[in-house]
């Protein structure tokens, strides 16, 4: 907004901020519903449903894991030999800025459990150089691995005789909703990610 002053023949311009001095809320993305209330109209999000996974240190690994934490997921097998090195190199460039903050996790399922057991995925982790906490590589189940990809992060997975998958990221909050989905094989889309989890975690300090 400009305000404009005349003041003896002298003109005085000022500029008035009108924005929000809040941070921009991230959306929350995947279906919803509205239900009526005693007291109005609530809105009900996609949620993250309950999970449990091992993980390379053979933990269990749940929700609860990410208890009061955001997180990165995605879903990859350790013998991949085209995007997921991609994605491995994009995941270390959170894991590097995050490892420090108990704020901030990442989950990567494995689509080939019968293979990934929990020693190839403790290699699998040394060798990107994980420290134990805060990346943690899970297996477990095929199907219910699978289902979760598609029906709780709404990352596409499939094994027609050779594993494919979509390659993308998931932005997950503190309330298992999903805040955004990026393409972890292009290093643009996680300079957003980057970006979209900082917002996020402003969220939180600011309310």
């Amino acid at each position: 907004m400009k305000l404009i002053l005349f003041l003896s023949g002298v003109t005085a311009i000022f500029f008035i901020s009108c924005s929000d001095s809040k941070p921009k809320k991230l959306p929350i993305l995947g279906q919803s519903e509205y239900v009526e209330t005693a007291t109005g109209t609530d809105t009900i999000y996609h949620e993250i449903k309950p999970f449990s996974f091992i993980d390379q240190d053979s933990t269990i690994i749940t929700n609860d894991t990410y208890k009061g934490k955001i997180y990165v997921t995605d879903f990859f097998f350790t013998t991949c030999p085209s995007i997921c090195p991609l994605m491995k190199i994009q995941l270390l460039r959170v894991y590097d800025k995050y490892k420090d903050n108990p704020e901030v996790g990442i989950l990567s399922h494995s689509i080939d459990p019968e293979y990934d057991d929990v020693k190839v995925l403790k290699d699998y982790a040394e060798r990107l150089g994980v420290e134990k906490g805060m990346w943690h590589f899970v297996t477990g189940d095929k199907d219910k691995i699978y289902d979760m990809a598609q029906t709780s992060y709404y990352i596409g997975v499939r094994d027609d005789g050779s594993f494919e998958h979509s390659g993308k990221f998931a932005l997950v909050d503190k309330e298992r909703h999903i805040r955004g989905v990026y393409d972890g094989t292009d290093e643009k889309s996680v300079d957003k990610l980057l970006t979209d989890m900082e917002a996020l975690l402003k969220e939180y300090h600011t309310k």
